[in-house]
C-alpha cells in the first residue's frame, strides 16, 4: 500500500506541476494556484509516507 501512496504523491505533484505552469502561461491566477495546491497535497501525502516508512525500519 506504501508503494500506491508515493505514486500517488508524485502523480498529485506533477499534476500540480502542470496546472500551476499551464496557468501562469495563460493568465490565469485560479489554475495556478490549484496546482500550487496540488503540489502541497502530493507533498503532505510523500511526507506521511515518508514518517511511516521511518518508523517502519
Amino acid at each position: 500500500m506504501s508503494g500506491e501512496e508515493k505514486t500517488k504523491a508524485h502523480t498529485e505533484q506533477a499534476k500540480g506541476k502542470v496546472k500551476e505552469t499551464v496557468g501562469r502561461a495563460t493568465g490565469n491566477e485560479r489554475m495556478t494556484a490549484e496546482g500550487r495546491a496540488d503540489q502541497a497535497k502530493g507533498d503532505a501525502r510523500q511526507a506521511k509516507e515518508s514518517a511511516k516508512d521511518v518508523f517502519r525500519h
